[in-house]
This record gives structure tokens, sequence and C-alpha cells, in this order.
């Protein structure tokens, strides 16, 4: 018997075939205003909230605040009444820069002032020209005709204003403040009596300098954070074909489901009705509304995007929020219904704060810091897989061929992964967001959208206007501080990099890891590493030399740098760090401090990096270099010192060193020698009841005593990679968790032995399906532009083409590998026949290679074959290129 179309169900069946689900009707008592919602948000006083964001106003030409007041859960806004304007400065006197006739008569231009700044390069004070602008696009920002491009030399130009206007304004984001009578108030964080006393005393023999710093951190980092009130969405798209993802520019086909999931897991799904669709079973515990037209359901949505003071998304940059505005342009909403601001790659709300998710967990430090480097890929199917152990919801076909039910349930299931993201580890996310945005200054929106380099470089940026130091333009340090001296050892790098001992191949029981705590950010505090302090202009100062380089460090002044990064390490270290493994302290409160202290390791594991990259706007060679020196120095002397007490080193990688079976108390005497010679800290990171490493650097697998595996320098689950070398590859892994002994491990060579032949085996029959031997890959732009290069999933594209299918871009593309000279088919238009196996056998050897290397299991045993060239066609259907796979 057919299923039921929603037509020819009352509302009472729907009630009973949901559950607690309800069905309510689509209609929305009025178009949202959002004139009228910010000006209901603009109060004349306002008691305690957080400052969570900053923006500029064009219309009203002033910087604007949100403020979080929890007490509620609702935003507020806030706008500038200092008289604040943007500027930036130049090295011209007034006289000089009115004879530039472009600058002159400039629209943009309100007036030029004289000001005094420190020039830190120079070690000297000087006179600058600041030349204030009517709006920021007047600085910079124009297609042409800019102040910055006008004049010879601009200072500070580059920063965006309202980051400007924090810095200027010494506001603090993430703390508390207050309106009075229209004016904003820092309202001061007190720290409790116990934590100040106890900084006191840890802290009290340091330099005054560092005090400070320390001070202003810690009523930064003891301040609370609330738990958000927050709702989570996710849209589906009517498209036509299953595997395209549509244009959130062009926005052609309808919104037809919105999930909603709130901070108290409430759930809403919006439903568009169409013709012909079955029922199904609609989502338990959730408020389904269906709408006879689109412009309700949109009209819906942006009254709940309205509603709540965060918003989460996943890719709501480029997909969900962008899709809804044009969307909702297309369908003829007013600017004054939409309750979203687009900008090149963002998508910002006109009350609330947008958080996108994929941009917070796509960034490495997140990933490798923050979460241990428990997903891989930047997917919320793998994401949530990988955190939560809940994936998306498997479907066939396109969206609108599902039920309402499945769709609903799909669409759900997206939203309720997105949102419980923001609640893993007792909200980690938004604390660790709130946390960082606070050390740098940085509006929340802005933090989870940017990478670590961008926080650095905001810090650092405010403490140099808090301070009225000039901030230098990046050719300024490369002319003055020059390019590095030492050769690097690999091919891309611009100096020697970090040391990597020779690992001794084998199997090795009982395997601590002992590791530099903080080893950069240590070495730049301790050896006072900053762009200025590095070949500073002292002749005094070059005997101060940084070991096998020609640098040396200033002996007069603390380094900017070394000052910041420093107390943020010393902090983490003495403080956090022990405190968030107090057991007599409460567990929020223990909670909350691990949340810090993995804040602050984020932030400062990147510290060292930024100096050697050209995009950072302190970039500078000489630093990075000297950084990296320092830490060979610092690794080659604990090797060489461990073994003199008699401990055996398997390996030593950059800041760590394996030692095998080691006694407690050699242990203890090493950390002790370093702390006392070298001035760093040793630490236990990590111990594993096994590692095994072949003869390659940075290519080891070890076990930790509960199992688990952790595979550095390996390689088995890409995006692209097919099905069932994922399958293999990670059953190898859950042999290899189950090794206790030296006589487990040769048991468990024999089952990964066979586990691997058996893949060779049954790709030598064919006896894996098309789908299990595809690459999926997403081709980005339509077939034809891919003129100078062709990858192979665009060849596969142009043969579906050929063969009278559409392909489009958002389109993904499943091709196998075949014999003949193009190489790939979509699968689609494959056989089983045709697959060249020997090209998935390279692709099998590629993958399994270092880790049958590392366990001393030669491949071409494994395979059965002397060569992997048995595993050929003949030389007559295969091509002379190359044979890199994927």
């Amino acid at each position: 018997m057919p299923a039921k179309t929603l037509q020819e169900y009352s509302e009472k069946t729907v009630e009973a075939n949901a559950g607690k689900a309800t069905e309510t009707s689509g209609s929305v008592a009025k178009p949202l205003s959002v004139r009228a919602m910010l000006e209901q948000a603009t109060p004349r006083d306002l008691d305690e909230s957080l400052l969570v964001s900053a923006s500029y106003d064009g219309e009203r030409q002033r910087a604007v605040l949100k403020l979080y007041r929890e007490r509620d859960e609702t935003i507020h806004l806030w706008y500038d009444d200092t008289g604040h304007m943007p500027y930036c400065l130049s090295d011209l006197e007034p006289g000089e820069l009115r004879t530039l006739p472009d600058l002159a008569s400039h629209p943009g231009l309100e007036r030029l002032e004289q000001v005094k700044k420190y020039e830190p390069l120079g070690d000297e004070e000087r006179v600058y020209t600041k030349i204030v602008a009517k709006d920021p696009l007047s600085i910079g920002g124009r297609p042409s005709g800019s102040i910055r491009d006008i004049i010879p030399k601009a200072w500070e130009a580059d920063i965006r204003y309202y980051e400007c206007y924090i810095f200027d304004r010494d506001l603090k984001v993430g703390m508390p403040h207050s309106i009075q009578d229209s004016h904003l108030r820092e309202l001061p964080y007190r720290v409790s009596r116990e934590v100040a006393d106890s900084i006191e005393e840890l802290f009290g023999k340091e330099p005054t300098e560092v005090q400070e710093h320390l001070t202003r951190w810690v009523s930064l980092l003891e301040c609370p954070v609330p738990d958000y009130r927050r709702i989570a969405l996710d849209i589906e798209v009517g498209s036509p074909v299953a595997t395209r993802m549509p244009s959130a520019e062009q926005a052609e086909d309808p919104v037809i489901a919105v999930g909603l999931v709130d901070h108290k897991d409430r759930e809403q799904i919006f439903l568009l009705r169409r013709e012909g669709i079955e029922l199904g079973q609609l989502p338990e515990g959730a408020q389904v509304r269906f709408f006879e037209d689109e412009r309700g359901l949109l009209e819906a949505t942006f009254a709940v995007i309205a509603e709540y003071p965060f918003v989460i998304t996943f890719n709501g940059d480029d997909f969900d929020l962008r899709y809804l505005y044009h969307r909702a342009e297309r369908l003829g909403l007013l600017r004054d219904q939409i309750p979203i601001e687009l900008t090149r790659d963002a998508a910002s709300l006109s009350l609330g704060v947008h958080v996108d998710l994929y941009k917070f967990f796509f960034n490495r430090s997140i990933q490798v810091y923050a979460f241990g480097q428990r997903y891989r890929e930047i997917t919320l199917e793998d994401i949530g897989d990988s955190l939560l152990g809940a994936g998306k919801l498997k479907i066939e076909g396109s969206f609108t061929e599902l039920s309402y039910g499945a769709l609903a349930d799909y669409c759900l299931r997206d939203a309720e992964i997105t949102m419980h993201l923001t609640k893993l580890e007792h909200g980690l996310v938004l604390k660790l967001s709130t946390v960082l945005a606070r050390i740098s200054r940085t509006p929340i929106d802005d933090l989870t959208r940017q990478g670590v380099s961008g926080w650095i470089r905001n810090m650092l940026r405010y403490e140099h206007r808090r301070r009225n130091w000039l901030i230098p333009r990046p050719e300024g340090i490369l002319e003055t501080k020059g390019a590095a001296a030492t050769k690097a050892i690999i091919d891309g790098k611009k100096y020697r990099g970090a040391e990597v001992i020779s690992p001794e191949a084998g199997v090795h029981f009982d395997v601590p890891v002992l590791d530099f705590q903080s080893m950069y950010p240590s070495i730049i505090s301790r050896y006072n590493l900053s762009y200025e302090t590095v070949r500073c202009p002292h002749p005094e100062c070059k005997t101060n030399k940084v070991p096998d380089t020609p640098h040396w460090v200033c002996i007069k002044k603390r380094g900017i740098s070394s000052l910041v990064i420093g107390s943020l390490r010393d902090l983490r270290v003495k403080w956090y760090k022990p405190k968030s493994k107090d057991k007599h302290l409460p567990k929020t409160t223990v909670d909350w401090y691990n949340t810090i202290q993995n804040s602050l390791k984020v932030l400062l594991n990147a510290s060292y990096g930024v100096f050697g990259s050209e995009a950072f706007f302190l970039y500078c060679p000489p630093v990075a270099e000297a950084t990296a020196s320092i830490g060979r120095y610092a690794i080659t002397q604990t090797i060489e010192k461990a073994r003199a007490t008699g401990m055996k080193v398997v390996y030593g990688d950059t800041d760590s060193i394996f030692l095998e079976a080691p006694s407690q108390g050699q242990v203890q005497k090493l950390i002790a020698w370093s702390e006392q010679t070298l001035g760093m800290e040793l630490d236990i990171d990590k111990v594993y009841r096994y590692a095994v490493f072949s003869a390659r650097k940075k290519n080891y697998l070890g076990v930790y005593p509960d199992g688990s595996v952790d595979i550095k320098g390996l390689t088995g689950k890409k995006r692209n990679t097919p099905e069932f070398l994922k399958k293999v590859f990670f059953e190898m892994i859950r042999i290899l968790s189950g090794v206790s002994s030296p006589d487990d491990f040769e048991k468990a060579k024999e089952r990964i032995q066979e586990l691997v032949k058996s893949s060779y085996t049954k790709l030598r029959r064919r006896e894996y399906s098309l789908e299990d031997l595809a690459f999926n890959v997403m081709i980005s732009r339509a077939p034809s532009r891919y003129t100078k290069t062709t990858p192979q999933h665009v060849k596969a594209a142009q043969q579906l083409q050929r063969a009278g299918r559409e392909v489009m871009p958002g389109d993904v593309i499943s091709y196998v590998k075949v014999a003949g000279s193009v190489g790939v088919k979509p699968i689609q238009l494959a056989r089983i026949d045709e697959v060249d196996v020997g090209k998935y056998a390279e692709y099998v050897n590629g993958t399994f290679e270092q880790v049958l290397d590392a366990l001393d299991i030669d491949v071409g045993q494994v395979a059965g074959a002397p060569r992997l060239d048995l595993f050929m066609p003949s030389s007559a259907s295969r091509p002379a290129s190359n044979r890199q796979l994927g």
C-alpha cells in the first residue's frame, strides 16, 4: 500500500504519527524590521554585560559594539560617543602632505595633526603626521583613491577600523561592561584574594614589567564565561541534482527545510510543502512547521535568527546564511527584512553574533592543540563522528525525493551535531574562543574565523598601541634586520629548522616521551627574542650571540614579544596547567582552568612560527632562525646528557626525546638538569605501551596503555581515499591496539600481513565494487574553465558531459582509475574489468609502505610477488607517464 501524502493526513493524524512532534501553520504575524530591532536593542542604560563583538556602522559612520547581557540572555548595541575617527600615519610633515594634490582634495580627509611615537626598530622617539579621515574606506579599501595609496609611505593603514578602535580605547573583548546614560563603562573584574595572593607568591620575584603583565592576564583569564544562549542552524535546498552543491550566490533553488536546535536541545524544523511528497515519520520531540510558500519559511527563519544572541553554523559564511540572504532577495524581501550582512568572505548578523564552526575547526592550531588531532577532515561528518560519535545521516537520491520525515531527520541531525560541538567538553569551543578574544582583543566572531596568526597579530598590535609604539611596516623590518643566514635542510624553507635525531629502528616497549614545555615560547622568553631585539642597533649588544648564527640579541631592553609571550607562557606552565589537574579544587574550577590552559597552549604553540611567515605583520627571519637554533642546541644537549647518564634514547624530534624503559630516578634527574642548566622545563608528555620506529625520521607509531594508537607521518584516512583502503587501514589500527607484549606483536604482524595481502588479492581478482574503488572529489567550477591543468576528477566530469550528462560546479565526481591514456572514468560509465589494478596496488603500497616498513614487513612479500609490476597491465595498455595516484 503506497504511503499517504501530507494532504491526505488530518492535523490529528500528523500529531499521532510524530509522537511528540507538532504541526503548526507557517504564517508569520509581521515581517521582521531590522531597523526597528536595532533601535530596540540600543539602550540608554544597561547593567553588566560582556563585550562580545564590534563592527563599523557605515550609515552612522561610527564604531558599534555588541554586548551580551547574561541576566536575560540578550544582545544590545552601543554606538561610539567619543568622536573617534579612522587614521593612518606618515613620516612626512603636514606641509609636505598638503602639497600632494590628491590628498589635499580628498573628500574623505578630515585633518592632519602631528604626534610623537616610539620607533622600536631604531630605538628612538620620532614625530609622525596623523592623517585623520571621515570614514575607513578613505584610509584604505577602495579600488583606487584611498589615502594609503596616495601618500609615499603609510603606517598602520591596514588595520580594520573597529580593531583600531578597540586598541585605542583599550576595550577588553569578552569582559564585563555597562552603559550609563548612553556612555560605555568598563566594569573591572576583581580576582579573588586567594588567587591574587597565590600569583604574588609564585611570581613575586619577577621584574616589575613581568608582574604588570601577569596581573593583567590573570584579571582577564579568571573572569568566568557564561553559557551563551545560542541556536544552531542548517538548511537544505531543493537542488534537482543530488551530487551538486547549490550556488549560494545564485540561490536558484528553493529552501525546502531549515533545522534549528538551541542550547537547551529544543528542536524546530521548518518544511516547505511540495506536491506529491510523502509524509514519512516526523521526528519526535521537535516542533514541526509546514509552510505553503517559501517566503513565509524564510521570514520565520529570520525571526528565529533575530531572537537568539548567538547563531551557530557549520560553513554558514559560505553557504547557509549566504544562501538565505540571496534567496530572500530573489523572493522580494526588502533589505530591512533580512537580519544578515554579507562581506566577501563572511556572513554576520545585524544584531547577534554568528559563529561559523567550519572555520574554527579548520584552524590547524585548534585541530592539533585543542582537540589532539582527533579529527582529520574538516567536514561535519568527520568532526561529528570523531568528537561526538555521531555523523551525518545517510540518504539516497536527492533531497527533493525524500519524505518530509526523512528530510527533517537529515536536516535536524546536521543542526544537532553543530550545536553539540559547542557543548563538547563543558562548552570548550565558545569558552576557549572567549578567552582567546580577551587575550588578543579580537571580536569573538572574528576570532573564530581567523587563524592563530591573526590572534597573535591583534595581541601584539594592541601592545604597540598601549605603549604608544609605532607599528612597523613589514618591509621596514626586512630592510633593517635582513634575511636568514643558515641554510635550510628541507627544500622550500628559508632557514635551518628543528633538530630531528635518526630513530633506532625496531620495536621498543615502555617508552616515555619527554617534552620541553612550550619550548619555543620558552626560548623567546628566556633569550629575549623579538623583532626589535634581534640584531638591535646597539653596538654593545653584538657580543650577545645566538649559537650557530651571526645574529645577536639586545641586552639593554626587554623585547615586546619576549615579554608578552613569556608572561603568558609562565602563567600557563606554572599556574593554570598545574591547577587544571588539582584534585582539591571544585570540578567547575578545574574545568575552567583546563579551558584556560588549553587556550594558552593553542596561542603559544604558534608564537614562533609566525615570525617566519611572510604573511605575518612582524615577519622577521632572524627571529625565527634564532629560535630554531636555540631549540636545536637545547634538544642535542639534552640527548647527550641522557646518554651520559645511562639512558637509551631511541628518537628525538624538535622538542621531544623518546627513552626506552628508563627508571623513574633517571627521568627526574634529567628534568632537574634541564631546569638548572638550560632554564627550560622538561615534562613527561606521554608514555607508550610500545613504539615502533622505521629508519625514517618523523615516521613512527606508538600504542598507549589504553590501546589507542598514535600515528605520526603515516597516512590512511584522507577525504578522497577509496572506501576499501580506509577499511583496511583502520582494521590494521585495531590490530595494533591489542598488542601488549613482544609475543602479541609477532602475532599482530602476521595478522596485518594477511590483511594487506588480502587487499592485494582482491584487487587482482577485481572483487571490489566500483563504489569501493571510487575517488570522490567535488568540482569547484565548470569543466570548461579548467584550461591550464586538467585534474583527474575534471577528466571524469568531461567524460560525463560528452555522454550527455549535466555537470555543474558543486557536483561530486566519483571516478575510478582505468587503463588507457586518460587514466580515469566516472563510475557511471566504467566497468569493473576496466579498472587498472596496478594503479590501485601503487596506492595501497603508498598508504601502507610506511607502516609496514616500521613493522619490518616487506611490501613485496606481502603482495605475494617480488615486484608490484606484476599488478600492472601490459605495457601496450598503459601510458608511459608518471604513476602518481589520487
